[in-house]
């Protein structure tokens, strides 16, 4: 009996070949994803913990918006962008419907850099916000219960110390000057010879932040980004009880003070504690 002739080399068998490919392929694959990746070097010696970056997402696709950092020159320039973009009813009741701020406010905001504007209709407003849950040794928190504003308007707020963030500021820079800002009237009585380091102690690892989506309530018809960076603290020199505070003018260091003075700014700010556990997370 004869021995079966030898295989064929000028032919290969093509699924021999394809496996082969296949093989070499997934070998490729295997190493590149298991090469390390380069770290970033953290400075060990900073004061407070590193913060992170929140990328601004939304739950829906949306086409590509450029946030608009053109300077209007004037409240009114913004009013005939914004007049065409925003539902004619609402714009109407920017500073006239009780608790809402005018033109000249988000003026302000976009010319402090504390607001940027997207361009779309509507527009979308993004704000970075810091949010201090001033806690006492009681397991309380104190909230804003309600405002009293320039024109007389009360606004309501059940919500802890809140502030917009300067362009390039730290949330720590932003806890002490919020609480300089809103409470110093008070604070200054009892802590008159205290630096502000040792009024304000934020608690290590209590920081957190998050996206929230929604329409103005200062501004109707405006849709809101807004990024709350929220910390814990302890607040030396406060009252144990109900009390009230008087705030700074806001834009005071602002060349533009005529607009500052058509703004509705808040005057009084009147706080209260609160358990704690009455409060969401």
């Amino acid at each position: 009996m004869s021995p079966p002739p030898p295989p064929s080399l000028s032919k290969p068998n093509p699924n021999s070949l394809s496996d082969f490919i296949f093989s070499a392929f997934s070998l490729f694959v295997f190493y590149s994803s298991s090469s390390p990746k380069p770290t970033t070097n953290l400075n060990p010696h900073r004061r407070f913990f590193k913060f992170p970056i929140m990328p601004l997402t939304t739950t829906t696709k949306t086409p590509a918006i450029n946030h608009n950092h053109h300077h209007f020159a004037s409240p009114q320039s913004l009013s005939e962008w914004l007049r065409p973009r925003l539902p004619s009813d609402s714009f109407a009741a920017w500073g006239t419907r009780p608790g809402t701020k005018n033109v000249h406010n988000l003026w302000l905001e976009l010319s402090e850099g504390e607001t940027s504007l997207a361009d779309s209709t509507p527009p979308v407003r993004t704000v970075e916000v810091v949010v201090v849950r001033v806690r006492d040794h009681q397991n309380r928190i104190l909230i804003e219960s309600h405002q009293q504003l320039s024109n007389g308007d009360v606004r309501n707020r059940s919500r802890p110390l809140s502030e917009k963030m300067k362009p390039g500021e730290t949330v720590e820079a932003a806890v002490v000057r919020a609480v300089k800002e809103e409470l110093g009237s008070i604070i200054r009585v009892s802590c008159s010879h205290v630096s502000d380091d040792d009024i304000v102690k934020i608690i290590p690892n209590s920081y957190s932040s998050k996206v929230e989506e929604r329409v103005s309530v200062s501004y109707p018809g405006l849709p809101a980004c807004y990024v709350l960076h929220t910390v814990d603290a302890f607040v030396d020199g406060l009252p144990d009880c109900e009390f009230c505070t008087e705030e700074e003018e806001e834009y005071h260091n602002l060349d533009e003070n005529q607009e500052a003075e058509r703004a509705i700014s808040c005057k009084k700010h009147y706080w209260k504690w609160v358990d704690s556990y009455t409060l969401s997370s």
